[in-house]
């Protein structure tokens, strides 16, 4: 659920970023046909294959990037320094602060989701990972040093979409319009890389029975249709809510979320110390449990931030989920849906081995 809520952002993020050269898309019907064309779009191509997901995702990638790094070298000689020591604690939204860096720096365990589609993961996870954390860093810290640093500073102007604004001011019309377009096509590949890690979320699930056997089939590109729908239509009905919502709505769900994979995570490897598996942290019990702690408090200090409002619907989301599963376990007693769990399915008692051993 946190995933689909999460996913909403993006379409909304894309226009916000496309709206002042295209004004029509700021609001009314041309908005929402343009949400709708999006997620229409991105499902399609979710549907082909992770292959296609991943090499566009990529190319999306490389075509964001490169706008910032040239607004980073045109922006050197204007850089003051003392601009980056300019502190004003009394004007933070703490809210509003630890939501976004939260978001911005979440979901890096969707990936386990796609893990049996990777060829031997208990290599490849690990190198993709320390690759991709410091890119991820460098790609939010070096675009705001630059930005701080190179234009005066204004933070009533600092609202979504800013980044183009700063652009133009660094570089003129067409740096704006690149990192303008930059920017809306990174919330695609974001999307992509989200809906594929939702909807084998959903098919991992009913493979180990807790969803009906129809989300577990597989398309002839090896994708998950009903996932891919599912997620689609959550996406779409969330977009209409503003970014700030959005972002605060699945940071709790998420947080909430999180917890409960922890506390999975330190229980399966209590349980199992030993299990079959294609990667593995390399901690102990107590290494696993030390690890865990500092996201659990950071974790804990977002939810407390939430408003009253967003602790209410997340309070409610996860009761639907509660109420779920035990009617989805009734109507698998009743015979009502199929449910059935996989035989390919790791075996969590059997020994534990390295990956290319045998």
């Amino acid at each position: 659920m946190s995933g689909v809520v999460d996913n909403a952002l993006y379409p909304v993020l894309f226009l916000d970023y496309i709206k002042s050269a295209v004004p029509v898309l700021a609001e009314g019907y041309p908005r929402t046909i343009a949400i709708l064309v999006f997620v229409v779009a991105l499902t399609y191509l979710n549907y082909r294959g992770l292959t296609v997901v991943g090499w566009v995702a990529t190319a999306l990638a490389i075509f964001t990037l490169l706008p910032f790094i040239v607004m980073g070298l045109i922006a050197l000689p204007k850089l003051e320094p003392s601009r980056w020591f300019v502190v004003g604690l009394e004007n933070v939204q703490w809210g509003l602060f630890f939501n976004t860096l939260f978001w911005n720096l979440n979901y890096w365990d969707a990936v386990s989701t796609v893990a049996g589609e990777i060829e031997n993961p208990g290599k490849t996870l690990p190198k993709a990972l320390f690759y991709a954390v410091p890119l991820v860093v460098s790609g939010y810290f070096f675009p705001l040093l630059f930005g701080t640093g190179a234009v005066p500073l204004n933070r009533d102007l600092w609202t979504d979409g800013y980044f183009s604004e700063i652009a133009k001011i660094i570089g003129g019309v067409w740096l704006r319009l690149w990192v303008q377009g930059a920017s809306a096509v990174s919330n695609m590949g974001s999307f992509l890389a989200e809906m594929s890690g939702d909807s084998f979320q959903l098919l991992g699930m009913a493979e180990r029975g807790m969803l009906p056997d129809v989300f577990a089939k597989r398309s002839r590109y090896g994708t998950p249709p009903i996932g891919i729908l599912f997620s689609a239509s959550g996406v779409f009905l969330l977009s209409w809510l503003s970014f700030q919502e959005i972002v605060a709505a699945e940071n709790f769900l998420y947080c909430f979320g999180m917890m409960l994979e922890f506390i999975a995570f330190v229980k399966l490897r209590i349980k199992y110390p030993a299990a079959s598996i294609p990667y593995r942290i390399p901690l102990g019990t107590v290494g696993s449990i030390l690890m865990c702690a500092p996201p659990t408090f950071f974790i804990l200090v977002v939810m407390v931030l939430c408003s009253f409002k967003v602790m209410i619907v997340g309070f409610l989301a996860i009761l639907v989920g509660l109420i779920m599963q035990p009617c989805l376990v009734y109507s698998d007693r009743k015979k009502w849906l199929s449910f059935s769990v996989s035989s390919e399915l790791v075996d969590l008692q059997s020994g534990y081995h390295q990956v290319g051993e045998a």
